[in-house]
């Protein structure tokens, strides 16, 4: 079988990000009074997440359903689409970029693979002509519920969805970058991991 030259998977958040996007889209979208006084309300659940008596996934639902349950899909991936436009650039590491640019120079196969959702991670990703496997918001009634169709996109998940996507054996060299223990698995796949690779 002849092998396809290299696969890059890059995380996200934190990765090729300066921070956590979602909770910028969330003060995006809400405004610094409601962010502030959602999180006030929230703040136990957060101290759970903290302490480790719920799961990161389970604490991510809770936040996006008391923020964005209801919203109709249609007004929700618009705010994505802005999202990803005007306020996700100011937010990427500019040696992040430059890696992704250099993997796509080279004719390297790139994937964004993400816990947050697809919804304004993709569109960035597109503007990038690279791919995207990301955690996916479940609809109902053409209204975002606050939970996830499927798995959140995090730790094993990403293994698994990355291979569900593609198989990397047929690749001769993976790269892969993160910058949490939820990332650890992914780059186990690697034979050139790196880890908080852009923060110097």
């Amino acid at each position: 079988m002849n092998k396809k030259p290299a696969l890059a998977l890059f995380d996200f958040d934190g990765t090729i990000t300066t921070r956590d996007t979602l909770f910028e889209f969330i003060l995006y979208c809400k405004g610094r009074s409601r962010f502030f006084s959602g999180f006030a309300f929230l703040s136990p659940v957060l101290v759970l997440f903290k302490a480790g008596v719920i799961s990161n996934s389970r604490a991510k639902q809770i936040v996006l359903s008391h923020f964005f349950k209801g919203v109709s899909i249609e007004k929700f991936n618009n705010d994505c689409l802005a999202f990803a436009n005007e306020r996700v650039p100011s937010l990427i590491r500019p040696k992040a970029l430059e890696e992704i640019r250099q993997h796509k120079a080279n004719g390297h196969t790139v994937i964004i693979v993400s816990a947050s959702p697809e919804n304004w991670v993709r569109p960035w990703a597109e503007s990038l002509q690279v791919e995207c496997i990301a955690t996916r918001m479940e609809v109902a009634d053409g209204k975002i519920t606050g939970m996830f169709e499927g798995m959140n996109c995090h730790g094993e998940e990403k293994v698994l969805r990355i291979k569900n996507y593609l198989d990397p054996r047929e690749y001769t060299l993976i790269y892969t970058y993160g910058d949490t223990k939820g990332d650890r698995p992914m780059l186990a796949l690697g034979t050139h991991s790196h880890y908080k690779p852009f923060r110097q």
